[in-house]
């Protein structure tokens, strides 16, 4: 079994700078378990963070669905590290993201929390091998991508849990095209 997860995470937003002294935190992580010799999906999961340093702001309510209330019945970020290190064994197995941003925005806030980085170091940029396996000139978004690669969008995007079963998709259709 060759097992790989698929993560996204979702953040505070603003539509335009953020409000003075709130900096952008992440509030939900997405994680799909992903049997790559097996080519399927095992399993969705989702963590709701606590933001300490910003609140969700309507624009990002209306993007995410995520509201204040519901973000402040989640852990702690540190806390949420530690379940991805323990529960889902984030620092020994690969993992991959659509992007840069969720590996960017993990490495930020665990420098700025004095937080332990719960990933392992083999971690792989989908977005990347999507543009390069289909010979784009642009990289696309996840749902332009999903449509490039005639797979439906499932759930809503810009939801951790949701995102994170899509990007999974996309990396079983790259594995089943031999791009992964």
């Amino acid at each position: 079994m060759s097992l790989i997860n698929v993560v996204d995470v979702e953040a505070t937003c603003w539509e335009g700078q953020p409000p003075p002294g709130q900096v952008s935190e992440i509030i939900e992580v997405g994680l799909t378990v992903v049997d790559l010799d097996r080519q399927v999906r095992l399993a969705k999961h989702r963590i709701l963070v606590r933001p300490r340093r910003s609140r969700v702001s309507a624009f990002c309510t209306e993007l995410t669905s995520l509201t204040q209330d519901e973000v402040d019945q989640g852990v702690t970020f540190a806390e949420a590290c530690r379940i991805l290190a323990k529960e889902h064994r984030a620092n020994t197995l690969p993992w991959a993201s659509w992007g840069d941003y969720d590996r960017n925005q993990f490495t930020r806030q665990c420098r700025h929390t004095n937080t332990e980085y719960p990933f392992s170091a083999d971690h792989t940029n989908a977005k990347v091998r999507f543009t390069l396996a289909h010979g784009l000139r642009k990289r696309p978004g996840m749902a332009q991508a999903l449509e490039l690669a005639g797979l439906t969008l499932e759930g809503r995007h810009h939801r951790g849990d949701d995102d994170s079963w899509n990007i999974a998709a996309l990396v079983l259709h790259l594995r089943a095209n031999n791009a992964w």
